[in-house]
């Protein structure tokens, strides 16, 4: 079910580049899963740039009907020379096909994200998430198909991802995956999932980078994160 502060100019660049997806923690690209029913899950992570900047993200999510999972958040960012809000999202997402074990499913997310920041800084989005299963859930795939509105530079983008998850045991899985769009070099992320509650309390850690830069990279980053889900408790 998986996105900094700079000067403007560079803020723009950076979110022109990223997918805008929100899959479950530590992931970008999305997965054909919603929050269960009645319930609610609270995502959030740090994410270090190695070029400057520190993140810090929260996206709660409810889903109140069954079938349709309502996501507001956002980001305070720190630099060597500021403290704010960097980004504000709302995202809906509801599912066509249920994934199962063994199975595969299918859905849709739609939503924005502003930029307080940056005059104009909104980016609406859209993508179709597919994930498949494979031997009991001992390895998922997902792809993510899409497009993205640029409001600042009025432009148009293709988005893609493609993310693996692979089960080491029942608590601990590991996490790779590369995303991008049609008007840049794409991006990788490898990292570890844990359950400390399972079902209920997961933390996570992830490296990522721009493909084809080294280690060191001014592009390379670090999250680590914390996922809550509830027991239904809506009415």
């Amino acid at each position: 079910m998986r996105n900094i502060i700079y000067p403007a100019a560079a803020i723009a660049a950076v979110m022109g580049l990223v997918t805008p997806a929100w899959a479950a923690r530590p992931m970008i690209t999305d997965d054909a899963r919603i929050v269960d029913a009645k319930s609610c899950q609270l995502e959030s992570w740090v994410k270090n740039n190695r070029q400057g900047g520190t993140e810090y993200w929260a996206l709660p999510a409810c889903n109140f009907t069954g079938n349709l999972e309502f996501t507001v958040g956002g980001a305070l960012t720190d630099d060597a020379a500021s403290h704010q809000i960097s980004d504000q999202v709302v995202q809906i997402k509801t599912l066509f096909r249920t994934l199962q074990p063994g199975g595969w499913g299918a859905g849709l997310a739609s939503g924005i994200n502003r930029h307080p920041e940056l005059p104009g800084g909104n980016d609406w989005y859209a993508y179709v998430p597919i994930s498949f299963s494979f031997g009991n859930d001992a390895l998922v795939l997902h792809t993510n198909t899409g497009w993205k509105k640029d409001q600042i530079s009025r432009r148009a983008a293709f988005t893609w991802g493609l993310g693996s998850e692979l089960a080491i045991n029942k608590r601990n899985w590991l996490i790779a995956e590369t995303f991008g769009n049609s008007e840049s070099r794409p991006y990788y992320q490898l990292g570890i999932r844990h359950w400390i509650v399972p079902n209920r309390v997961q933390i996570d850690a992830t490296l990522g980078n721009r493909l084809g830069t080294g280690a060191g990279d001014a592009e390379q980053w670090l999250s680590i994160g914390l996922r809550l889900l509830s027991l239904p408790f809506l009415p």
